[in-house]
C-alpha cells in the first residue's frame, strides 16, 4: 500500500488535520518493532488499553502519521486522520486496498487446518506464481484488515485466513476480502463458544463464499459439505475427497493435502510435490534453553513481516534477559532486503544479532557492531559454543531450506522426546470466557502455584500480566521470587506464607496471606525490621473449610490488632475458600459460607478507614454463585481449561506428546513388560514410547486402562507402565512408523487430563501437576 493521508481521509470518511503525508505500512501496537517513518499508526481502544495514551511514544520512534478517534493537535511535521471508530476505518481502507489488487484472492476458513493449508500452498507453489499469504495469526477482524493492507500488485495470488469466534463476524470479513475462491477446511468444536449450534456455526462460515464463484471443500466433513451443496449448488464446486496425493499422515493431514492438491488443480497447475514439505510451525514456540536461556523457535518462516511479529513476541517473553536474534537469509537477501532487516533489528534494540547465510554475510557492514555472521548453518553449528547465550532470550528464524531447527535443537535444555505443549492463546480465551460471565468491574486473581499447575509459572505469568489480571497467587515465597526474577512486576500473593520467608517476601515485594494472630505479629515485625510502611497483606477468613483463617470469634481482637499496626500493614484484600462450590447437592452449605464471609468481612471493613477488596469465589463458584463474586474472583483450574460448570466452553491448554521409539511384531503367548502382565492373544504390532511414571504417567494407566492417540486413532496401553517408558497396541492402526507422534493427553474429547483423572479416580489438578520437570515445556502463542 502507498497512500496520502488526504486520500485515506476520503476513503474512510475521516478528517485530515496537520500535514498530508504519504504512508506505506500500518501498525496498531505502540510497542511494535515494525514502526518506521512511513508507518501509519492506527490508535485503537480495547478493554484494557487505549493506544491514544501512547501517541507521544510512537512519535518519538519516528512515526508522523496517525489515525485517531478524537481531535488532536499534531506536532510539527505530523498529520492525522480523525475518525469515529479506528477499527472500522482500518477495515474500510483494507477493503479499498483489496479492490486495487489485480490478482486472485483466496480465502481459507474452517475450525482447523487453515494455517496448514495456507502454508502448504505457499510451499508447493510453482516458482512462476508469486503468492502472498496472511501472516501467522492474522485471521481476525483486525488481522484480516492488516493482511489486506500488505497487498500490492507484485503478487499473483493472495491467500487470506478468515477466523471467527461468534455470530455476525464473517460478514465483515467477507466484505473486506471479497474472495474469488474459498477453501473450507474442517468443521468442529474449536472456538464454538460463540455459537448456539454447529449448524449456526456452519451458516456463519458459509457467508464468506456469498459472492465467490469457486469453492473447494472436503466431503469427509459431511455437515459442512451438505450445507455447501445446498446453499451454493450454482457455483464451481470442487470436492477435495476425489484428489489423489502421495502425502502420508493421519486423516486430518491427508484431507489437508487433498485440499491443497485440489487448489492447484483448479488453478491449472501440476500436482504439488508433497515430499518436500517442511513442518508448519502453527504458532511461535517458546522452549527452555541451556544456560538459563529461552528459545523462541520460529525456524520455518522468514520474511520481513513475520520478522517484525516475532520480534514483538521476543520482547514480551524476554523480561529481564538480554535478547539475541539468530536469522537465516530471507530468500533473495539482496542489499535492499538487508537494509530493511538491519533497520528492524536496530529498532528492536537486539543485544546480539547472528546472521546466517551468504546474503547477510555479504552485507554485514549494514549491521551494528554487536553482530556475528556465518556463511552457513553448518558453520554456525561448528561455532555455536562461542556465542554468549547465557540468560538470553533467543529468537531463531529461518527460511524453509536453511534447516535452522538444527540450531534450536542444539540450544534446547531438554532433549527428552516427550513434551508438554501449553497453548497460551487458549488460556487467553478461557480468561475472556470467565470475564464475560462476571463482568468487567470484577477483578481476577490468577493462580500460578505449583509451577502454573504444571504449565510453567513464568511463561504463564507473563501472559497474565499482559492480560491485565489484578493479582497472581502462588503457594510459597520461592515461587514468587522466581516470578520476580523472571521479570514479573505485578502484585503477587503468597498463600502459604510462613515466618521463615517473611524477610525474603518483603525484599521481593511479595504480599502474604495472613491467617492467624501469630502470622500477623511476625509479619508486622518483619515489616518494621525492613523499615517499610503500609505493606499490603491479605486476610484469610475461615468460613467453614477449617483449614486456615480467622474465625468469626476473632473479629474483635483482629480489628484491635489492625488498628494497632495500621502504620505498618494495610489490608489489601479479605478472602475465604469455599469447600464444596462444585457440588450442587451441598449448595446450602456453600451459601452459608458466602453469607458468613460477607458478615465477617463486613465487620472487619467497618473498622478500617479504607475499603479492601473481597473475594470468595474460585473457578466454579464464580460461575454458580453470583453473590460470591464480591470485588474479585480467583481463577485457578478454570484458567487451564477445566470446569464442571463451564464444561466444553473452556479449552484445555496442555497437551502431552511423545514419539514412538520402536515398533515390534509380537505373537500369541508373548508377554510385555514387568510382571508379564501384557499378554498377546494374536499377532500384534506393539509400539514403545519414552514416557513413564517418572514423567508423571500414573502406573494405574497401564494394561489397557488408558488410550493414547496415534495417527488420529486410539491405541490402548499394554503391559505395566515402566519408569521411563510404556507400550501401546497399534495393531489396528495402519501406516504407523517409528518416529510418529503419540498424544498422551490433549484437548480432544476422551483424551483430556480430566478424562485421565476420571480413570484414576482423582482430579485434573493432580494430572497436570504430576508432569515431571524433566519433560520439556513448549509454549505456543499467536
Amino acid at each position: 500500500m502507498r497512500y496520502l493521508l488526504s486520500d485515506i481521509a476520503k476513503i474512510v470518511g475521516g478528517r485530515l488535520v496537520g500535514c498530508d503525508l504519504e504512508v506505506a505500512s500500518v501498525a496498531t501496537d505502540s510497542r511494535s518493532y515494525a514502526l518506521t517513518p512511513d508507518t501509519l499508526f492506527v490508535a485503537m481502544r480495547g478493554v484494557n488499553h487505549d493506544a491514544h495514551d501512547h501517541l507521544s511514544e510512537v512519535e518519538e520512534r519516528g512515526v508522523k502519521a496517525f489515525v485517531v478517534e478524537h481531535d488532536i493537535a499534531p506536532s510539527e511535521g505530523c498529520g492525522a486522520v480523525v475518525v469515529e471508530n479506528s477499527l472500522s476505518a482500518l477495515q474500510t481502507l483494507a477493503k479499498y486496498n483489496r479492490k486495487q489488487f489485480d490478482g486472485k484472492v483466496v480465502a481459507i476458513t474452517g475450525s482447523n487446518g487453515k494455517t496448514t493449508v495456507k502454508e502448504w500452498i505457499a510451499q508447493c507453489a510453482p516458482s512462476e506464481i508469486k503468492i502472498f499469504r496472511s501472516p501467522r495469526s492474522y485471521n481476525s477482524q483486525l488481522g484480516v484488515a492488516l493482511s489486506l493492507l500488505m497487498l500490492d500488485n507484485s503478487y499473483d495470488v493472495a491467500i487470506i485466513e478468515a477466523g471467527i469466534s461468534q455470530r455476525d463476524e464473517m460478514e465483515r470479513l467477507r466484505a473486506m476480502i471479497e474472495p474469488d475462491m474459498v477453501i473450507f477446511t474442517s468443521i468442529g468444536d474449536a472456538h464454538a463458544q460463540g455459537f448456539a449450534s454447529l449448524e449456526e456455526k456452519i451458516s456463519e462460515k458459509l457467508l464468506l463464499a456469498q459472492n465467490a464463484p469457486n469453492i473447494i471443500y472436503h466431503s469427509a466433513y459431511s455437515e459442512l459439505a451438505n450445507s455447501i451443496l445446498t446453499t451454493y449448488h450454482d457455483r464451481n464446486l470442487a470436492d477435495a475427497a476425489s484428489a489423489k496425493t502421495l502425502h502420508r499422515g493421519n486423516d486430518a493431514s491427508q484431507r489437508n493435502a487433498q485440499l491443497v492438491a485440489t487448489f492447484f488443480a483448479e488453478m491449472g497447475c501440476a500436482e504439488p510435490y508433497f515430499s518436500q514439505l517442511q513442518p508448519v510451525a502453527m504458532r511461535l514456540e517458546v522452549k527452555q534453553g541451556i544456560k538459563n536461556s529461552i528459545i523462541i523457535d520460529d525456524s520455518y518462516s522468514a520474511d520481513l513481516t513475520s520478522l517484525s511479529i516475532a520480534l514483538d513476541n521476543l520482547r514480551s517473553v524476554a523480561a529481564q534477559r538480554k535478547t539475541m536474534l539468530i536469522l537465516s537469509d530471507i530468500l533473495q537477501s539482496d542489499e535492499g532486503v538487508c537494509k530493511k532487516i538491519a533497520y528492524i533489528v536496530s529498532q528492536a534494540n537486539i543485544d546480539h544479532f547472528v546472521g546466517i547465510g551468504k546474503g547477510l554475510a555479504e552485507h554485514h557492514l549494514l549491521f551494528a557492531p554487536n553482530s556475528t555472521f556465518f556463511a552457513s548453518v553448518e558453520e554456525a553449528l561448528a561455532n555455536i559454543s562461542k556465542l554468549d547465550i547465557a540468560n538470553h532470550a533467543i529468537l531463531i528464524k529461518g527460511n524453509r531450506t536453511s534447516r535452522m531447527e538444527r540450531i534450536s535443537h542444539r540450544l534446547e535444555q531438554h532433549s527428552h522426546t516427550t513434551v508438554l505443549e501449553v497453548d497460551l492463546q487458549a488460556m487467553v480465551r478461557n480468561i475472556n470466557y470467565f470475564r464475560s460471565k462476571i463482568g468487567s468491574s470484577t477483578r481476577l486473581v490468577a493462580m500460578v502455584k505449583a509451577s502454573g499447575y504444571g504449565a510453567g509459572e513464568t511463561e504463564v505469568a507473563q501472559m497474565l500480566q499482559k492480560q491485565g489480571v489484578a493479582y497472581l497467587a502462588v503457594a510459597f515465597a520461592d515461587e514468587g521470587v522466581a516470578l520476580r526474577e523472571g521479570g514479573i512486576t505485578m502484585p503477587i500473593v503468597v498463600l502459604n506464607a510462613d515466618d521463615a520467608s517473611f524477610d525474603t517476601m518483603i525484599t521481593h515485594s511479595l504480599e502474604p496471606e495472613i491467617y492467624s494472630f501469630r502470622s500477623l505479629s511476625s509479619f508486622v515485625q518483619a515489616v518494621e525490621r525492613a523499615g517499610e510502611r503500609n505493606y499490603p497483606i491479605h486476610l484469610k477468613i475461615d468460613s467453614g473449610m477449617h483449614r486456615l483463617g480467622f474465625a468469626e470469634s476473632d473479629v474483635a481482637q483482629l480489628n484491635n490488632e489492625l488498628a494497632r499496626t495500621s502504620q505498618s500493614v494495610r489490608v489489601a484484600s479479605i478472602f475465604t475458600h469455599l469447600c464444596v462450590a462444585d457440588d450442587s447437592a451441598q449448595d446450602d452449605f456453600s451459601k452459608e459460607q458466602i453469607s458468613k464471609f460477607d458478615r465477617i468481612s463486613s465487620a472487619i471493613m467497618a473498622s478500617l478507614s479504607y475499603r479492601p477488596l473481597r473475594h470468595a469465589a474460585a473457578s466454579e463458584a464464580m460461575l454458580r454463585f453470583e453473590e460470591a463474586r464480591f470485588d474479585m474472583c480467583r481463577l485457578g483450574i478454570g484458567l487451564y481449561g477445566f470446569s464442571t460448570t463451564a464444561g466444553e466452553e473452556l479449552e484445555p491448554v496442555s497437551t502431552l506428546r511423545t514419539r514412538i521409539v520402536q515398533i515390534r511384531t509380537l505373537h500369541e503367548c508373548d508377554t510385555i513388560g514387568y510382571g508379564r502382565n501384557g499378554k498377546i492373544t494374536k499377532v500384534s504390532r506393539i509400539a514403545t514410547i519414552p514416557v513413564g511414571y517418572a514423567d508423571g504417567l500414573n502406573r494405574h494407566l497401564g494394561n489397557g486402562a488408558w488410550e493414547m492417540i496415534v495417527g488420529g486413532k486410539r491405541a490402548k496401553t499394554i503391559g505395566n507402565i515402566c519408569m521411563d517408558s510404556c507400550m501401546i497396541d497399534i495393531t489396528d492402526i495402519e501406516g504407523i512408523e517409528e518416529g510418529d507422534e503419540v498424544t498422551i493427553f490433549s484437548a480432544e474429547r476422551g483424551n483430556t487430563a480430566a478424562d485421565m483423572a476420571s480413570v484414576l479416580g482423582t482430579i485434573p489438578y493432580e494430572i497436570l501437576t504430576s508432569v515431571a520437570k524433566r519433560v520439556k515445556r513448549i509454549y505456543i502463542n499467536e
